[in-house]
């Protein structure tokens, strides 16, 4: 019996941070030999929101070196573009017919972003639960990594596909593999820098709120240097009315690989005058071979398109073997060769 297949994705959309790495980039490496993976960049996902189109292509780039530079293995795992295989868009709106309007209208990240986009609100943010099925189904994934945020969408994966099987398949014969959410040891819950109750993310507004993976050491110092803190001198872990500092002790604990309990007594009795320039030269010390791999990477271009071109070509093969199922599962007359 072959290795279990895990997919999973990120939005070409500003830089990764290092909430992105230690809470989910980090675990797919760590994890990558004991699975089959296909990591996907998503850019179909990253219209559903408004965007710059003279930058998606370079972020798209950016987010597949970034993953080499990451440390994910081509040996045991596939980089590709969403959508350079076509499969995602086609299988999506056959999924769309068989949907119901209501799942889609009580996710709650899409009550969220509808409310900051007003009357601007399009389709494509109410229906991308349903390309983010597809992204999944089409690859007969076995596992899906999912954070707190979106175990929702997994759900709704599992329903639309339990569906399709329950309205057109044989029980001894399903359509589509049902997934089951992969749940590693808990990653890094990494928070904003200027908000230790709010999680760092790309859609804030403010650089200063995150850390770039691809941060130089000079903005990486200016950051921790005027991120927030509280007057208490002693830095512990834990506390409830001291969240920017059990943030940035995790941060280091972290990027030092340190246990929790040997950060908590050497950060005992410091005050954040002393705390600061350590925390900087650990993250840049940290952040300095991803950055350097990504510089290698994104030196040579050719290879870069080689190691796509491949993910292509790969990920086509298994996509449109599961679309011919599913169209012949619904009854569509073959394409004529």
């Amino acid at each position: 019996m072959g290795r279990q297949r895990v997919l999973s994705g990120v939005q070409p959309t500003g830089n990764l941070h290092l909430g992105n790495y230690l809470g989910a980039i980090r675990n797919w490496v760590e994890g990558q030999q004991k699975y089959e993976n296909f990591f996907c960049v998503v850019d179909l996902h990253a219209i559903t929101v408004p965007h710059d189109p003279k930058t998606l292509a370079e972020n798209t780039r950016a987010v597949a070196a970034l993953y080499l530079a990451c440390g994910i293995d081509l040996d045991h795992s596939t980089i590709f573009v969403q959508s350079h295989v076509p499969a995602h868009t086609e299988l999506t709106w056959l999924l769309n017919c068989i949907t119901p309007l209501n799942w889609l209208e009580r996710m709650i990240q899409f009550k969220e972003k509808a409310i900051k986009q007003g009357e601007n609100v399009g389709v494509g943010l109410l229906d991308y639960p349903v390309l983010m099925a597809a992204d999944i189904l089409l690859y007969d994934a076995d596992k899906v990594p999912v954070g707190e945020d979106q175990k929702q969408h997994l759900e709704l994966t599992r329903d639309i596909a339990m569906r399709l099987n329950y309205q057109f398949g044989r029980e001894e014969a399903p359509v589509l593999k049902v997934p089951d959410p992969l749940i590693r040891p808990e990653g890094a819950r990494i928070m904003s820098l200027t908000d230790g109750t709010r999680k760092m993310s790309k859609s804030d507004p403010s650089e200063q709120s995150r850390i770039n993976l691809l941060d130089d050491p000079d903005t990486l110092r200016q950051k921790i240097k005027r991120c927030k803190t509280d007057p208490v001198r002693g830095l512990e872990f834990d506390n409830p009315e001291r969240p920017e500092c059990n943030n940035l002790l995790t941060l280091y604990a972290i990027l030092s690989n340190q246990t929790k309990d040997a950060v908590a007594e050497e950060c005992r009795e410091m005050g954040w005058g002393q705390f600061k320039p350590l925390l900087t030269e650990t993250t840049v010390e940290a952040l300095r071979p991803i950055q350097e791999k990504y510089n290698e990477v994104m030196g040579d271009p050719g290879y870069l398109d080689s190691v796509l071109r491949d993910g292509q070509a790969r990920a086509s093969e298994i996509a449109n073997a599961t679309l011919a199922r599913v169209r012949a599962a619904l009854g569509f007359l073959p394409p004529l060769s």
